[in-house]
């Protein structure tokens, strides 16, 4: 047979896994050496590293798409379907661009 038999490949991998780790916690140990060099010397601290948590995003709100004609809620047609709605023809409750105007305008 001119190359390696599978057991001789599989422990070839088995030993390169083996290398590879220990290359890894080397490189990492390493590499956290040149972090910490350079925090101390531009001061920076750990929480100065963390992704800011006071990002604020805009939820623009969502103009009403239908509305109930007996009771007059509507719903914007995002989430949970309201029973009023639920199972029928949506396009019998969906509100006119005229009626949108008179609503804003009120």
């Amino acid at each position: 047979m001119a190359g390696k038999t599978y057991r001789q490949l599989v422990a070839e991998l088995v030993e390169l896994d083996r290398k590879i780790a220990a290359a890894r916690v080397s490189a990492r140990k390493a590499a956290m050496a040149q972090i910490s060099v350079l925090m101390f010397e531009f001061d920076i601290k750990p929480n100065e590293l963390r992704r800011p948590r006071n990002i604020r995003y805009t939820v623009q709100p969502t103009k009403p798409r239908y509305r109930d004609p007996v009771t007059g809620t509507t719903w914007s047609g995002r989430g949970r379907q309201p029973d009023w709605i639920r199972g029928k023809d949506k396009s019998r409750f969906l509100i006119t661009s005229d009626e949108q105007e008179s609503t804003t305008s009120s």
